[in-house]
């Protein structure tokens, strides 16, 4: 999982690593998994440690890291939950609670949390949806309360890391 480690952080920030952590290794056919603040910032990953040599994954050839990789998931759960809501704004739709995309190798789900803040999750093609709906359910009903404005702080600046 991308951060700097638990050490240091608060209980409420290791219980909802301890959360994302259980939802990717429990949930069959879970590829990666992304929590996005309201304005868009990723706050959990399910990728491990980026590279520490930063420099250098732009080099060609570097590794990348795969597509779907936590980091793009973010932009892609950030970009559909603005799209919903928009949507959803002018069919006077209420709030969206979740959005889902098939496709042909793959399906990306999002899911609200009280806050504003998005859940993605990146699935297999023949993941169980209706189980990662339900799973994904139960970690926004977990992390719902959790996820004030310190706990968000605290997530982002661990995963920028040491300056």
């Amino acid at each position: 999982m991308t951060a700097t480690g638990t050490f240091g952080l608060s209980t409420e920030a290791r219980n909802l690593q301890w959360l994302l952590g259980n939802l990717v290794e429990e949930v069959p056919g879970v590829r990666s998994v992304a929590v996005v603040s309201s304005d868009g910032l990723m706050l959990l990953s399910s990728d491990p440690e980026p590279p520490q040599d930063a420099t250098s994954a732009g080099a060609p050839g570097a590794p990348r890291g795969p597509r779907g990789s936590s980091a793009d998931l973010a932009t892609i759960v950030s970009g559909i939950g603005s799209l919903t809501v928009g949507a959803a704004r002018l069919m006077e739709g209420g709030g969206v609670k979740q959005t889902m995309v098939a496709m042909d190798e793959g399906s990306v789900f999002v899911m609200s949390i009280s806050d504003g803040s998005l859940l993605g999750v990146h699935a297999t093609p023949d993941c169980d949806m209706s189980v990662v709906a339900y799973h994904m359910a139960l970690f926004v009903g977990r992390a719902g309360h959790v996820l004030t404005p310190e706990v968000r702080s605290e997530l982002r600046k661990s995963l920028e890391g040491p300056r």
